[in-house]
């Protein structure tokens, strides 16, 4: 171990907590700093009601992940939270109602398969091999740093031998026939906030973790893993400062010397982590005039993931009945051309797509004895389109809640005791996201590992970035991962591998 640092985590979201467990785990001083009144930062907890909603990721995967950070810390994961796994993982639907279970073991994916075209079935165990291989070559790098062009070149030939390079739809077409199966089998980019149509295939690694280790459900809701963390965090004798905003990183020439509060507090570091969104910690934390890289210009020029407009809410009745499952995508007729409006429009779109997560399914602990709890998920243009959500907010949420009443829940409307809604404007100031692009920068092949915002500043040489804006990206898995990357950077383990 290096000698014991002085370590501040800006903000206390998955990559935050990873990142600041482990070197708390190392016998630094870790605090972390939270401008919300309590930690988890997208998955943050709503409380409304008696009904317990997660605010942000309800998918997770690959518990070795999770399992890693608290044997990091000589624990054992299970004595914080438990995961339980799920099957199916998702329950698609059609534009007309019908469904495919995406389910874990290839024999009941092919049965699926069998239902809508059985002569894809072929062609699904050819493209499944290629995943394998997309996945064996990329997985040991998602938790390795980029920090050199060298590394991006190492990867490359695997990149161009696999096609890896294609967008995900145009991949999945050369195997698949089926209209509704290709998108079965290619939507997993808007799970991280990409186009499918768009986002390169080499993130066809997130269907192969699913595939590995399963989809799972946290019990008590995806807050039961803030809570566990945050509670190893303190046991390990880290510290968290809660209802605090930072207002800048304070810069002495080319390294950081701590952080300034929105009330003034200075507090002093010799290491400085941002949890928070580089391309707002670049921009709003850290002056202009300071920055050799990273200008305001240039970081407003990248391109950014959709936004989401999410509702929660909780019904006095069971849909025990209905058609539904623990995770549920409801893909629209015109999905190419509403794919197209989301990622390059500058209105709202006219039709929809929807995620619908209904935990209650498999824990009823969550909500009030005999009810229903729901998180509805629309992606939306982010805030660079031209879109006034002060003023058609309400509206949004209507269509979408008419739409579930018509077509999934019926009586909806009547039945909601408990509601709450976010938006763009939400991720933007309070999520601290630029353009209130949920998942940060767009998973392009020239936005993703070296070409991201680095792990460790490219500038400052004791600036640390964790979260869905750095290497590897958005989703659960990576955003822990980027946390790994940054404890083994700042103080490495003995025989870790970089590249």
């Amino acid at each position: 171990m290096e000698k014991r640092k002085k370590i501040i985590v800006i903000g206390s979201g998955f990559g935050g907590l990873s990142s600041a467990i482990r070197l708390a785990a190392k016998g630094h001083d870790v605090n972390i700093i939270e401008k919300r009144d309590k930690p988890g930062g997208r998955a943050y907890q709503y409380d409304i009601n008696g009904f317990k909603f997660d605010g942000g990721p309800t998918v997770i995967t690959a518990p070795y992940i999770f399992d890693e950070i608290f044997d990091a810390a000589g624990k054992k994961r299970d004595d914080y939270f438990t995961l339980a796994p799920l099957d199916p993982f998702y329950r698609i639907f059609d534009s007309d109602g019908r469904h495919f279970d995406y389910m874990r073991n290839e024999e009941d994916v092919l049965r699926q398969i069998d239902l809508w075209n059985p002569a894809d079935k072929a062609g699904y165990l050819k493209f499944t091999r290629r995943t394998t291989d997309i996945f064996s070559l990329f997985h040991p790098y998602t938790d390795k740093p980029f920090l050199q062009f060298k590394n991006m070149l190492k990867i490359m030939p695997g990149v161009i031998r696999l096609g890896a390079y294609m967008g995900t739809h145009q991949y999945v077409r050369r195997y698949i026939k089926h209209d509704f199966l290709r998108k079965v089998f290619s939507f997993h980019p808007l799970l991280i906030g990409g186009n499918p149509f768009d986002t390169p295939s080499i993130y066809l690694l997130i269907m192969q973790f699913e595939k590995e280790w399963g989809v799972h459900y946290a019990v008590g809701g995806v807050s039961s893993i803030v809570k566990g963390f945050s509670r190893l965090f303190e046991e390990l004798g880290g510290t968290m400062l809660l209802n605090s905003e930072v207002d800048q990183i304070m810069v002495l020439g080319e390294n950081v010397t701590g952080v300034r509060l929105k009330d003034g507090t200075v507090h002093e570091a010799d290491i400085v982590v941002s949890n928070a969104d580089s391309a707002f910690t670049y921009r709003n934390l850290i002056p202009e005039e300071s920055r050799k890289k990273y200008k305001n210009r240039q970081i407003d020029r990248k391109s950014y993931s959709s936004s989401l407009f999410v509702i929660y809410f909780g019904t006095k009745k069971r849909y025990l009945d209905s058609k539904l499952s623990h995770h549920n995508i409801i893909l629209s007729r015109e999905y190419k051309r509403l794919m197209k409006q989301i990622f390059k429009g500058t209105k709202l779109p006219d039709d929809l797509s929807l995620y619908l997560h209904m935990p209650t399914r498999s824990d009823s602990s969550i909500a009030p004895e005999g009810s229903e709890l729901f998180y509805v998920l629309a992606l939306v243009p982010n805030m660079k389109a031209d879109i006034e959500w002060e003023q058609i907010a309400e509206e949004y949420k209507n269509r979408i809640l008419d739409f579930l009443e018509k077509n999934y829940l019926p009586d909806l409307r009547e039945n909601i005791i408990a509601e709450h809604y976010i938006d763009p404007p939400h991720f933007k100031n309070t999520l601290n996201s630029h353009y209130g692009a949920a998942f940060s920068f767009t998973p392009s092949l020239l936005q993703s590992a070296f070409f991201r915002p680095h792990n460790r500043s490219e500038q400052f040489r004791n600036l640390y970035f964790a979260g869905a804006g750095t290497h590897p990206g958005a989703g659960v898995p990576a955003v822990l991962s980027s946390g790994k990357i940054v404890a083994e950077l700042i103080d490495p383990t003995p025989n870790q591998n970089g590249i």
